[in-house]
């Protein structure tokens, strides 16, 4: 029986005014066998409750989340460590009004700027 044979069988068969009954006698007829050896059963559950060797994906995704938390992180310190002495060199000190870029601007003048009057 050729392949392109047993696929319009089963296309066939998908179909509802399709008598079930003719399809594996047709299949006898063109020599498909379903005889089975007196052991297939115990194959077949023996192969699916076999002990598997299973990958825990949680453990290596927590792994590699770890390494790319750090590489992040210690990066943003080296950044901040950067930001800080930029602002300590420009500015002088290293305060709030530093952080905002208002060091060399009075209080009252800030004031001044924001209300306008």
């Amino acid at each position: 029986m050729d392949l392109t044979d047993i696929k319009n069988i089963i296309i066939a068969s998908a179909s509802e005014q399709a008598d079930t009954d003719e399809i594996p006698r047709r299949l006898e007829d063109q020599g498909v066998s379903f005889d089975f050896s007196s052991d297939f059963n115990e194959k077949v559950i023996e192969r699916i409750f076999k002990e598997k060797f299973t990958v825990i994906r949680e453990s290596d995704f927590g792994k590699n989340l770890s390494k790319v938390f750090y590489r992040i992180a210690l990066t943003g310190v080296a950044a901040i460590v950067l930001l800080l002495l930029s602002i300590f060199l420009t500015e002088g000190s290293i305060s709030f009004n530093s952080f905002l870029g208002m060091g060399s601007i009075y209080d009252e003048s800030v004031f001044y700027l924001l209300t306008g009057i």
